[in-house]
C-alpha cells in the first residue's frame, strides 16, 4: 500500500484560520476539513474525497 499524498487540515469558515481536524469535526456548521498536498506532490486529483 502506498502512502497518502495529502494530509487533512481543519479550517474555520469565518476567519479562515487553520484548526485541528477534531475541532472541525465537532463544529461542522462553521468549519470544513480540507486535504492539502504534501510537499513535492502538487496535483492530487486521484486522492479520494474526505466527505462521508
Amino acid at each position: 500500500m502506498t502512502a497518502r499524498k495529502t494530509f487533512d487540515v481543519g479550517r474555520d469558515s469565518g476567519s479562515g484560520r487553520f484548526i485541528t481536524v477534531k475541532q472541525a469535526e465537532a463544529r461542522p456548521n462553521t468549519t470544513t476539513v480540507e486535504r492539502i498536498p504534501k510537499s513535492g506532490n502538487g496535483d492530487t486529483k486521484g486522492e479520494p474525497s474526505r466527505r462521508k
